[in-house]
């Protein structure tokens, strides 16, 4: 072989083994990295966008839980809108929906490497005779508190690439909760148990723990809540997960909704927009007040939002004789403004929600609980995400089989024939 051949053969042998090489380099990097992510990487990372999760479709939980390509389906439109991280409530042995949900994500993980998902993990708590005909004990918890704890454990356990928060409780320390509310005392029992196990090797060293709860329950309102209870609460938990909602306010504590008398003079458009702008500052300084509380008991901890919405229905206390806070445009400013803000200051949000669930308000089909999702029971995509089935991301997907088509037919005109200026005579 001549000489100069042979470096030349020698030279493009190494050149394409390096590339080679570093392909596969590549792609073990890229796998490691998706399986080396945790919630310390996660939460306020604007890249894993965060929603609150029910596939409920139907009226009853307990008769028609939903099916594991049903799931899929959900999860998959999720993804197309670049939800990475989403929250479920609770792992009661009746309601197989989380522990479904996980296996869901599991199968679609095997079927396309691509395919991302995380889940915080909500396990509920509840006082004796909580949701019974006897009188709640608010002082003692139920016993199958315990036993949801171990649920959750044990799910964590066999998915721990997904499972990568448990939120103890779901507001369960507020006392407007009067069906099932807890003591302090009783979050702070469960996430040192969670703690400890973690200590112990017994759950992964980098699964979060915290509680989700209202604002309020946080010190971020009424200085009743602040007990020595919640200050080893906060100090416990690897971050705090608030609750806020604008929406819920317009009715029960109206000051900021109400058009204010040196806006009286303009447009309707403006007047609306303008109060949308409030619901966002509302829920700003809900959201500092929980951060000034919390970070004087511990500098540490950072503070997501572990829920916040708005309906577009409602037949009660948001609607046209009451505060009309209710449609799709409204959402829409909020839902934006709101990522908006979130994504800026590396604020994870679990928006709540994904999809309507009729179960909510099971008598009642215009009630607002029932109409909290960006897409409808249908899977007809809201206006705050018209945009998304513009640009295609749902392109190839279904709900239930049917293909994502937006609300309204896409007609900006008939929506906003149905959007109200805040009542500003709405006595309650």
């Amino acid at each position: 072989m001549n000489f100069k051949f042979q470096i030349l053969v020698t030279i493009l042998v190494l050149f394409i083994g390096f590339g080679c090489s570093s392909k596969k380099d590549n792609k073990e990097v890229k796998k490691e990295i998706k399986e080396e992510m945790t919630a310390a990487k996660i939460l306020g990372n604007p890249e894993y966008l965060a929603i609150s999760y029910g596939g409920y479709r139907e009226k009853s939980r307990e008769d028609n839980q939903p099916t594991i390509p049903q799931l899929k389906e959900d999860l998959k439109l999720m993804h197309a809108m670049g939800i990475r991280i989403i929250r479920t409530y609770n792992v009661q042995p009746k309601l197989p929906h989380a522990a479904n949900i996980l296996e869901a994500i599991s199968q679609l993980k095997k079927e396309d490497s691509n395919f991302e998902m995380y889940v915080m993990l909500g396990a509920w708590m509840d006082c004796l005779n909580a949701w019974t005909d006897k009188e709640p004990n608010h002082d003692i918890e139920s016993a199958q508190n315990g036993e949801e704890i171990a649920r959750a454990v044990a799910l964590a356990n066999k998915y721990p690439d997904i499972v990568k928060v448990i939120a103890v409780g779901n507001e369960a320390m507020i006392k407007w909760a009067t069906s099932y509310y807890v003591q302090p005392s009783v979050i702070l029992k469960w996430v040192n148990h969670l703690q400890n196990l973690k200590k112990e090797g017994k759950l992964s060293k980098d699964l979060w723990i915290t509680c989700s709860d209202d604002f309020a329950s946080w010190g971020g309102g009424d200085p009743s809540y602040r007990v020595k209870d919640l200050e080893d609460i906060i100090k416990s938990v690897d971050y705090v997960s608030m609750h806020t909602y604008a929406y819920h306010n317009s009715h029960y504590n109206p000051g900021f909704w109400k058009v204010p008398e040196n806006e009286q003079q303009f447009s309707d458009i403006e007047k609306i927009d303008n109060a949308m702008l409030r619901a966002l500052e509302f829920a700003k300084k809900q959201y500092k007040d929980v951060s000034d509380y919390v970070k004087s008991i511990d500098s540490t901890k950072t503070i997501h939002i572990g829920e916040t919405g708005w309906a577009t229905i409602s037949s009660g206390h948001y609607g046209e004789n009451g505060s009309r806070a209710t449609d799709e445009y409204k959402q829409g400013l909020y839902y934006n403004q709101l990522r908006e803000w979130t994504n800026k200051e590396g604020i994870s949000c679990f928006y709540f929600e994904a999809f309507d669930e009729q179960w909510k308000d099971a008598q009642n089909a215009n009630g607002s609980e029932n109409h909290f999702g960006l897409f409808t029971l249908k899977g007809e995509a809201k206006y705050p995400i018209w945009n998304l089935v513009d640009k295609g991301n749902f392109k190839g997907l279904t709900r239930n089989g049917a293909p994502i088509i937006k609300t309204f037919n896409g007609n900006k005109e008939t929506l906003m024939d149905g959007v109200l200026v805040p009542n500003t005579d709405y006595n309650r």
